[in-house]
């Protein structure tokens, strides 16, 4: 168990950080009955730093706070969030915005100048 549980928390730390894959992609075409190599790609992908992972690490594997809580302690942290939400989309519905109309804008008048005769 300790052997597997130290192979976790490396793939887990590589994952959180970050890394390089190295991609090989082969070809193959048939020529006179047999299969014949005909392309092969060689690729490095980047694989970006996983937040997820970076909390489990961070959190000692629990979900964060919210892994110590009991049933009744994650119910009421529910409510408060939710209430929460309700009160900030009450308050985005009572902000009027205006709305800015911009007037058309008059062509400019050419000017037209005679000659004296």
């Amino acid at each position: 168990m300790g052997e597997n549980r130290e192979k976790i928390d490396e793939v887990l730390l590589k994952v959180a950080l970050g890394y390089q894959l190295a991609e090989v992609t082969e070809e193959y075409a048939e020529v006179d009955g047999t299969l014949k190599l005909t392309k092969r790609k060689k690729t490095k992908k980047d694989v970006p730093p996983d937040l997820k992972a970076v909390q489990m690490l961070l959190g000692g594997g629990e979900a964060g706070e919210y892994g110590a809580m009991t049933d009744e302690e994650l119910e009421e942290e529910k409510q408060r969030l939710l209430e929460t939400l309700k009160a900030g989309e009450k308050k985005k519905s009572a902000v009027k915005t205006e709305s800015v109309v911009k007037k058309a804008r008059a062509k400019p008048r050419k000017r037209v100048v005679r000659a004296k005769e």
